[in-house]
């Protein structure tokens, strides 16, 4: 494998499948099996999961709720879309562990770097639920701050577009793909991958992002294998 320790960071919109609200079965099942590929082949897998099919903090704010009670309403929904992969993995016979920066003990270990770190070097895979903790910070440098904090190798944001474009592919049948591009020309270009807190903390890491069609069965293992594979954001 290309990639030893990885970081997975799936939006919680990506668990809904074609349903308008909450989490598919079937999605779920598709992408344990897809993340069980890959701990066969030995890398070890943490993961940062968004809430946006349950509950989203800015658009709670957005129609007059507090934006810190938001935003932690939005940090509870990642621990359930968390608490559902976990399962979803366990079925597939995958080790799993959740930890959550909020203190939920019933259900989550607290987050703990170096007992993190043991988890994936035990071949358990982890799931990292709560956000950073704090409002006002996106799932995304939550994925970017846990995958330092745990030595990844790499971000990889699963999606459904397969990769990064020069404008919106789903709008302009104009698009170009990248293959490779640099931080410093995401941002000159103004194009979106992660908000810019979690791009900066990435890039003063140098820690590579590549972004790819998660939907598309065999592309996880394609990647983590080292296959020129959606995009790859490097220095």
């Amino acid at each position: 494998m290309h990639y030893k320790r990885i970081l997975l960071k799936l939006s919680g919109e990506a668990l809904m499948g074609n349903q308008e609200y909450g989490i598919d079965p079937e999605r779920l099942k598709e992408y344990a099996e897809e993340i069980k590929k890959i701990t066969d082949k030995g890398v070890e897998v943490a993961i940062v999961i968004g809430g946006g099919n349950i509950f989203r903090g800015v658009a709670g704010a957005s129609r007059g709720m507090e934006r810190v009670q938001a935003d932690n309403m939005g940090m509870l929904a990642t621990v359930i879309n968390g608490l559902a992969l976990q399962s979803a993995l366990e079925m597939e016979g995958v080790p799993t562990r959740l930890q959550s920066a909020i203190n939920i003990n019933e259900v989550a270990e607290p987050f703990i770097r170096r007992r993190a770190i043991r988890h994936l070097e035990k071949g358990r895979v982890i799931i990292f639920g709560g956000g950073t903790g704090n409002p006002y910070f996106t799932t995304d440098s939550a994925a970017v701050l846990r995958a330092i904090e745990i030595g990844a190798d790499v971000i990889l944001k699963g999606t459904r577009v397969d990769g990064i474009y020069s404008s919106d592919p789903e709008k302009n049948t104009d698009a170009t793909k990248f293959d490779f591009i640099s931080f410093e020309d995401v941002l000159r270009k103004g194009l979106k991958v992660m908000d810019t807190t979690a791009f900066t903390l990435s890039q003063e890491n140098e820690l590579p992002i590549i972004v790819f069609d998660m939907n598309t069965k065999g592309n996880l293992l394609k990647v983590v294998s080292g296959e020129n594979i959606g995009t790859k954001v490097n220095l």
